[in-house]
């Protein structure tokens, strides 16, 4: 394994990998952050499948035109619906009801989350349908790390829910 070239390898590709990615994400409309964050983990598997680039500079080039036009081929990919997936024009006043409740209850517990997560659900619960790329930049962070932020937060949500809202009783069995 060569991973202790990282503490060296890292310094010294810092400033290039900055650089490269910022001129990229002008051009890609990617973010810069996202880039480099892409072209790190690349080097972290490929150190860990064929050893150290030959020419570590040449390599980081190289990797950060490809993140860059694989991050131009995703965001061309993403649109946004034109109508809501689920249409709830045929549902009579109770299951309105119902499904208005569990939104309060659901927007309520995602206000009492910690950290960023609220503002975070807030954009994703969103009647706007924002992309990650609009979420990212609504909340000042990298693309790359909404989803681990994203999984943290239901998980804490999940928690958070499961204690308030009572589980369903086993079926099949009389008390």
């Amino acid at each position: 394994m060569t991973y202790e070239l990282i503490p060296t390898l890292i310094p010294t590709l810092r400033p290039l990998l900055a650089a490269e990615a910022s001129a990229e994400a002008l051009d890609s409309g990617a973010d810069a952050r996202d880039l480099e964050q892409a072209v790190w983990l690349r080097l972290l598997e490929r150190l860990k499948s064929d050893g150290p680039p030959a020419d570590p500079a040449l390599w980081l080039r190289g990797a950060v035109q490809s993140e860059a036009r694989r991050s131009r081929r995703t965001s061309r990919q993403e649109v946004a619906y034109a109508a809501e997936p689920a249409d709830d024009a045929d549902r009579g006043p109770e299951q309105r009801a119902l499904t208005a409740d569990r939104h309060r209850t659901l927007h309520a517990a995602v206000r009492r989350l910690p950290g960023r997560c609220p503002r975070l659900m807030a954009a994703l619960l969103s009647p706007k349908d924002l992309t990650y790329r609009e979420i990212a930049g609504e909340l000042g962070m990298s693309q790359g790390s909404l989803g681990p932020e994203r999984s943290r937060c239901l998980g804490c949500l999940r928690r958070m829910l499961a204690a308030e809202v009572a589980a369903p009783e086993p079926r099949g069995k009389e008390r």
